[in-house]
């Protein structure tokens, strides 16, 4: 499915499989009773599923392959939302959405939800389109020659309205089922991010239909796909930049993996929590990567530590400890010209921030401290506290989220400990393994060396 991640489908996102294929059925099956102009169907079909597969834009020819998304393409299905009867509309959309790549496992019932999510959509777009008209307002007919415009925009603008209603409808379902997020996260932000462009692609598909019904036929449609080709180029060079923004992450993050081995794994684990609660915080979509950012290269200040005292395995003078507390500072130093990075900045700064002001680099208090630098003291104490390190066992999950109750109000901010808490009852840890050591149930003591003490000992040194 477009939106969750898991590998195995839940019971709940099986029904929604099965409930979305029986649909799309449904709406084809009509077809078996009525005239088909399967040449239009065809060369539609066959259309989009060059598009579609393989997922790459000819302007990158001789370049490294960039995965398109799928909704590129899109204006060929509401073409044929526009010119097909619904139930052809629906059939337009399944070969294209079966062969397209799927970077994310289980493959094959991606490709179904995939396939009868459009199948759903475009049937839906193309009895809009139908009953409001649309089809007399294209012209190319002996009745009507010429497109009825600007009338021919209303029925084009609805049809892809509902195709966005279905299609978001859907994702949120999904997401809710199989990804068990609440309904008001699942379904968060998701029409508006769809609107804008779904109505570009209406204005799209309403060309390529009206050329398709001229007197220069279907040859004079393909034009329509110069532009979709450009936006193909366009998405490209975003996923590259993208790409170039997670190269440097992940270097960031090895350099200090390496200077740090009793912490590796530490930041993709802290990401990964910090998206986790901010997803239980409702947090809109274009924040989370950035926040995730900022759980990666929480530490990477430790570059400018001596390797010296983050592997000393003994206490830590007060003067040792002054020097690790400088690692905020050095982080942001570090980050500071990396434009992409945004709010992360602040987070990597003030992490070590305590809500009662006895923290640092700047002993902030409550709402001084940046959102983001909250959650990701959080998740940075959680796994700390649950993971195997040379001065300290790890603790079982269900403990460290008490020490972290113990002192919410005090060190951490309690709504971000609720999200946790909540994302933790809802999905689960599993951590990589940070030692082989088993755990033998014992709360050390985390006082000037961990990320996270009790609340009445000193601030934490170590990170």
């Amino acid at each position: 499915m477009d939106g969750p991640q898991r590998r195995t489908l839940n019971r709940g996102a099986r029904g929604v499989l099965l409930g979305a294929v029986v649909a799309a059925g449904a709406v084809v099956l009509p077809l078996a009773r009525t005239a088909v102009p399967w040449g239009a169907l065809g060369l539609l079909a066959a259309l989009y599923a060059l598009c579609e597969w393989p997922a790459r834009c000819p302007f990158l020819a001789g370049r490294a392959t960039v995965a398109v998304p799928s909704g590129s393409f899109f204006p060929v299905l509401l073409a044929a939302a526009f010119l097909l009867p619904p139930g052809a509309a629906a059939l337009a959309a399944v070969p294209g959405a079966l062969l397209a790549p799927v970077a994310e496992a289980p493959e094959t019932p991606r490709r179904i939800w995939r396939a009868a999510r459009l199948a759903l959509a475009g049937s839906a777009a193309a009895w809009t389109h139908l009953l409001l008209g649309g089809r007399t307002a294209l012209g190319g007919t002996p009745a009507a020659p010429a497109p009825d415009f600007p009338y021919a925009l209303l029925p084009a603008a609805a049809a892809a309205l509902v195709f966005c209603l279905v299609l978001t409808a859907l994702d949120g379902l999904i997401l809710w089922t199989a990804e068990r997020l609440p309904a008001r996260t699942a379904w968060r932000g998701l029409l508006p991010r769809s609107l804008a462009p779904y109505g570009v692609h209406g204005l799209a598909g309403l060309m390529m239909a009206v050329l398709w019904r001229s007197p220069y036929g279907p040859p004079a449609a393909l034009l329509v796909l110069l532009p979709m080709y450009v936006s193909c180029w366009v998405f490209a060079q975003y996923h590259r930049e993208h790409a170039a923004h997670q190269a440097t992450i992940r270097a960031l993050v090895q350099a200090v993996d390496i200077k740090d081995t009793y912490t590796r794994g530490h930041s993709e684990r802290v990401g990964l929590a910090s998206v986790l609660i901010a997803r239980e915080l409702g947090m809109a979509e274009d924040r989370l990567e950035v926040l995730r950012f900022a759980g990666i290269l929480h530490d990477v200040g430790k570059l400018g530590v001596p390797t010296r005292l983050l592997r000393k395995d003994g206490p830590l003078t007060p003067q040792e400890r002054a020097v690790i507390e400088l690692h905020p500072e050095y982080g942001h130093e570090m980050v500071r010209g990396i434009g992409f990075l945004g709010e992360a900045r602040a987070a990597i700064l003030h992490h070590h921030e305590r809500l009662d002001g006895s923290g640092y680099p700047y002993g902030l208090r409550g709402p001084q401290i940046p959102e983001f630098a909250r959650v990701v003291a959080v998740a940075d104490a959680f796994d700390a506290m649950t993971s195997t390190r040379s001065y300290s066992r790890a603790r079982p999950v269900g403990a460290a989220v008490e020490e972290l109750r113990r002192c919410a109000g005090r060190q951490f901010d309690p709504q971000m400990v609720g999200a946790l808490v909540r994302a933790l009852d809802r999905h689960g840890w599993h951590p990589a393994v940070t030692a082989d050591e088993p755990d033998r149930g014992a709360l050390p003591s985390h006082a000037g060396r961990g990320n996270v003490s009790p609340c009445d000992a000193a601030p934490a040194g170590r990170g």
